[in-house]
């Protein structure tokens, strides 16, 4: 019994440290991720969730800025939306910053309310970072209720913060190629590739011991 108690954990920890990365597929090649699960737990464990459920499947990369970042994983070739998830607390305090090569949780205005789209940065985006003078969730309350209320003083605080939870370990030369990629406007949507870029997939892979 001991000994099959010792097997269980083994490969409880050994699934552990295969969720920690990711390969996305798509038609320009493959991007793997290492994800942090230590600093962004609700992060990776949502998106994860979204992984195993196949919800990236046939995506595509609806938003691509040069000397910004790539953004994808909301809409399929038609630009019709995909199925919305649920929204998750912003983890963009967790010391982890937008650089070069980082993924993170694209989201609405408000603070909580990151659902599935991600972008990776292809630069240095200190902007998106958390910092000392971001708004609190209390200040974001406090300035819904004025609104509501007809007040639409300028708001002092900055944003919060977009919430990194893994970096590209290779396949920067797939990215890069996203980046540079001829785009166009569809509808009210900018920036968007002239010739698709599908996400075939988005699948755990084991970590290499």
């Amino acid at each position: 019994m001991k000994r099959l108690l010792i097997v269980v954990f083994c490969l409880y920890y050994a699934n552990a440290a295969a969720a920690e990365e990711v390969l996305v597929s798509t038609n320009l090649g493959e991007i793997a991720i290492k994800l942090d699960a230590e600093k962004a737990p609700i992060t990776v464990a949502h998106f994860l969730g979204l992984v195993d459920s196949g919800a990236y499947k046939d995506t595509i990369f609806h938003r691509v800025v040069p000397g910004f970042m790539v953004q994808g994983g909301g809409h399929y070739l038609d630009m019709t939306e995909t199925e919305e998830s649920e929204t998750i607390v912003n983890e963009a305090d967790n010391g982890l910053s937008n650089i070069r090569g980082t993924i993170a949780m694209a989201r609405m205005n408000e603070i909580d309310s990151a659902s599935r789209q991600f972008f990776i940065n292809v630069v240095s985006n200190q902007s998106l970072n958390h910092h000392e003078k971001s708004c609190t969730r209390k200040n974001e309350a406090t300035v819904a209720a004025a609104r509501a209320r007809g007040s639409y003083k300028p708001v002092t605080c900055k944003s919060f913060g977009y919430a990194v939870f893994g970096k590209v370990i290779s396949g920067m030369g797939v990215v890069d190629q996203i980046e540079f990629t001829e785009t166009k406007s569809v509808g009210e949507h900018d920036d968007v590739p002239v010739t698709p870029i599908v996400i075939h997939s988005i699948g755990r892979v084991a970590a290499q011991n």
